[in-house]
């Protein structure tokens, strides 16, 4: 999963290179507009829908993967 995300940051913003220290203060174009794209791909990619209380936590790389791992467990016990 990290994998994964890590390339859909690198992809979505145009990156050189993308490590576990992306975040919206370190990304010049994670703004609302990429905030928005991150948010399609990431739903797409995972199978899953997003609160916009969860999308409005996902400011860093360790905020999408706490995410994603929680949304994750709760959809595999359901």
């Amino acid at each position: 999963m990290e994998e994964k995300v890590l390339e859909i940051l690198k992809d979505l913003f145009e990156l050189e290179t993308v490590d576990k220290t992306c975040s919206q203060e370190t990304c010049e174009k994670w703004d609302s507009m990429g905030q928005l794209n991150l948010v399609v791909e990431l739903e797409s990619e995972f199978d899953l829908s997003l609160e916009p209380e969860e999308i409005g936590e996902m400011k860093s790389f360790d905020d999408i993967i706490r995410i994603l791992k929680i949304k994750l467990d709760g959809k595999s016990l359901g």
